[in-house]
Order: structure tokens, then C-alpha cells, then sequence
């Protein structure tokens, strides 16, 4: 036994398969599957050779049917949601391009400053809040301007930003975080903020990507996270 070499080691397994290698697996994969044909051909041949004095069960035999049916409905049933999602997926991305030009309300409360215009957000309230103030900081954390928009009601108050700053000098390009707090049943809380952003353009992914919007100077979001759609805020 001693005597036996290995020759394993002179073997390389490491060589990767070529394209027509790997083409043909895939055929041969492909031929190996069962099909309905094969499926009654297999079925003939049971009863055929069955032993005549113990045939095979009508119970055993419809639940063969039925799990084969099952199943080819199932891969069919995969095919025909494949075929859906690619449907919805066009049907989203054609409600998503007349967003195009358009702001849309997202669920984050940063914003973008372009050279020209203003940019705005939204504030909910459940009950409504008092003294309510609307700091806008710059990248570093410092508040350019505080909105003093006093008092507000329950549900959802919509608020601008001109550009300026405290000293009324217009501010620099860029992002900024609008951060709202005010007094809610005589205490000082922070409210939720949420901020308006301009769509410049459409990305259609595929699979879970799905489509999404491209904010102007805030990255892309989701079609499904946007809350609320608007032509001039």
C-alpha cells in the first residue's frame, strides 16, 4: 500500500472553465429537468411494470399528479410575477419622470441652498405648538438664520427660507439642516421637520433597486419614500 503514489497533486484543479464549457453545463443542466412529458412518460412506465398483484394506490398515484402540477405551477406562477415586476417597474418609472422638474417632500430635514432662489420644509404637529422657532445650520453646525414662525396649528405647517442670513447677506451654495423646536403643552420640544427638495432626474433601477429620484444637491431617495409632491414651495 505503501507503494501506491498519489498522483492527485499533479492534477490542476484550479484552471477555470471556458465560456463553451460553461454554455455547455448549462444546456446539459437544462436538459436534465423534468418536463411534463417526461413526467406521464415515467408514469407510464410505473403502471406498466406495477406488480399486477399490488398496484399502486389511486390515492398514491393523484398525489404524484398533484405534486408535479403543483409544482410546474409554481415555476410558472414565478415567471408570470417576473413578467408583473417588470411591469410595474415601467409604470413606476413613467409616473416618476413627471416628477422631473418638481419638488417633492422627503422624509429628512436637509436641504439645498442653490445660487439663486430659496428652498423651504415642513413642520407636523400632532397638537399643534407655540413659540415656534426654525434654526437653519450650515455644514458645521452654526445657525445662519433663525424663522420665527410663532405659533402653529395641529397637523402640517409649511415654511420658506429666502437664502439670507442673520446679517441679511445671501448664503453660501450648498446643504443645510433645518432643526424646528417650539413649546408643545409648555415645554420646550423639538419638532419633526421635514424638508422640500428639486427633482433633476430619474434613475430606473431594476430588482430591489427600483426607481428612484435624484434631489438637486441631496443625492437620490426612493419614489416610494416621497411623501408629498409640489410644483412651486
Amino acid at each position: 500500500m505503501t507503494s501506491i503514489n498519489n498522483n492527485f497533486s499533479s492534477l490542476n484543479l484550479t484552471v477555470p472553465l471556458t465560456e463553451e464549457q460553461v454554455t455547455a453545463n448549462k444546456e446539459i443542466d437544462k436538459d436534465q429537468q423534468l418536463n411534463q412529458e417526461d413526467f406521464f412518460s415515467l408514469l407510464s412506465q410505473q403502471l406498466a411494470y406495477q406488480d399486477p398483484f399490488k398496484p399502486v394506490d389511486n390515492s398514491e398515484m393523484i398525489a404524484q399528479m398533484a405534486s408535479f402540477t403543483t409544482a410546474e405551477g409554481i415555476t410558472k406562477m414565478g415567471s408570470e410575477f417576473g413578467g408583473m415586476s417588470d411591469i410595474l417597474t415601467s409604470s413606476q418609472a413613467l409616473q416618476a419622470s413627471s416628477l422631473v422638474g418638481k419638488k417633492v417632500l422627503t422624509p429628512g430635514n436637509q436641504v439645498y441652498l442653490a445660487d439663486t432662489g430659496n428652498t423651504s420644509g415642513s413642520i407636523e404637529s400632532k397638537i399643534g405648538a407655540s413659540n415656534v422657532m426654525v434654526n437653519v445650520q450650515d455644514a458645521n453646525g452654526s445657525v445662519v438664520r433663525t424663522i420665527n414662525l410663532g405659533d402653529i396649528s395641529p397637523g402640517t405647517q409649511r415654511f420658506a427660507w429666502d437664502g439670507l442670513d442673520s446679517q441679511g447677506e445671501r448664503a453660501k451654495a450648498g446643504q443645510y439642516t433645518l432643526q424646528a423646536s417650539g413649546l408643545v403643552n409648555g415645554k420646550g420640544e423639538d419638532l419633526k421637520t421635514e424638508s422640500y427638495a428639486h427633482v433633476e432626474s430619474v434613475s430606473l433601477g431594476g430588482g430591489q433597486t427600483g426607481v428612484s429620484l435624484n434631489l438637486q444637491g441631496l443625492g437620490g431617495i426612493k419614489l416610494s419614500d416621497a411623501i408629498e409632491i409640489a410644483e412651486n414651495i
